[in-house]
């Protein structure tokens, strides 16, 4: 049969550049609307990343939350009681490299330690075929707000008053009032007072994940690391001493390593697994996945941890992250503070200009 177009027709070629044309408007548009561009109401990682710079303060270099920090490196030695459930490398007999860091939540790198009652621990691990486990976990056992756009409200009732210097305490209590969600986060606080030592605290990983067995069987989980030196979160920080957890790391750790078990604790069913403010009951079933040793310290402004974005969601084979809408929202904000904080130290053109101390 005689061929009457050729797939190079000209008749053919503007059906061909009108699809071509509708796939790249398609894709403009989908980044347009991911960046916000084509939705200026719609909650952006950078509209979260301004509200906490907002409460911070701009300080050219740091990390726009956790500003305060200090590195810590180590290992991880894994036991295998936990490579039932997930065949993540770090469950198994051996140990990978740690390279780690505690913090203060907040954006100000000056605020005293006694300022606030939690402390954070922010963890990369690595495997011998280069995998690696990132986790960001807080010395409080559950968070206060379900959602990033209700974190984002609450970073912006909290802003500082410019006549004041402080949060406005009627749009604070307004807030609160309008997220019942808040209790059981509102009730450890009232309990909570800002500890001495990063190395007497618990970290919880707050969400919740999944381990994901050889079989592809899933097991929803949260875990927390345990300090196993002496001490504990009863021993408050003296207001007079703004440093104190930067001066007394590196004295425990001159004194020997500092040791935490992974433990991880299984959801049941009905358990809410998407839901950071829900705890789950006190008699979960809890594996004691290893332990973590911490042997060396350093700041955070030379430090290894320096240039490490503690991204929740950067995971290996055998973890995978639950539906919880704020792991995508701490990951989106983590990556935007990055770009910004390395942008800053890098002297980029159009960047912040960097503090004479950069961290």
């Amino acid at each position: 049969m005689e061929q009457t177009t050729s797939p190079r027709d000209p008749a053919r070629q503007p059906l061909r550049w009108a699809v071509l044309g509708a796939a790249v408007a398609g894709v403009v548009l989908a980044f347009g609307y991911v960046g916000g561009w084509l939705a200026p109401a719609r909650l952006t990682p950078a509209r979260i990343v301004d509200a906490l710079q907002a409460n911070g303060g701009l300080h050219p270099g740091y990390r726009r939350n956790h500003a305060k920090g200090i590195c810590v490196s180590g290992y991880f030695e894994g036991n295998g009681a936990a490579s039932v459930y997930s065949t993540a490398p770090f469950f198994a007999v051996g140990k990978a490299p740690v390279v780690g860091r505690f913090a203060l939540p907040g954006g100000n790198p000056y605020a005293p330690d006694s300022s606030v009652p939690i402390r954070s621990m922010a963890l990369r691990l690595t495997a011998p075929d280069g995998e690696q486990w990132r986790t960001g976990m807080n010395s409080m056992p559950v968070f206060p707000l379900a959602t990033p756009q209700a974190f984002y409200e609450q970073a912006v009732a909290s802003a500082p008053d410019p006549k004041t210097g402080k949060p406005d305490p009627g749009k604070l209590k307004a807030f609160v009032g309008a997220h019942p969600e808040m209790a059981q986060f509102l009730a450890w606080v009232k309990g909570a007072r800002p500890s001495a030592s990063f190395a007497t605290e618990t970290y919880y990983s707050l969400n919740a994940f999944y381990l994901v067995d050889k079989d592809g069987k899933r097991q929803a989980v949260r875990w927390r690391m345990a300090p196993q030196q002496a001490g504990g979160a009863g021993d408050p920080a003296p207001a007079g001493e703004p440093d104190i957890l930067r001066e007394d790391l590196p004295r425990r750790i001159a004194a020997g390593p500092q040791r935490w078990k992974l433990l991880l604790t299984l959801a049941a069913p009905g358990d809410p697994v998407d839901d950071a403010t829900r705890s789950w009951p006190a008699d979960r079933t809890t594996i004691d996945a290893g332990t973590l040793v911490l042997d060396g310290v350093a700041p955070q402004d030379s430090g290894p941890c320096r240039d490490v974005n503690y991204d929740p969601t950067v995971l290996p084979a055998g973890i995978q992250v639950s539906h919880d809408p704020l792991l995508a929202a701490r990951a989106a904000a983590y990556a935007d503070s990055y770009l910004r904080r390395t942008s800053e130290e890098a002297g980029i053109p159009g960047a912040a200009p960097l503090s004479s101390e950069k961290k």
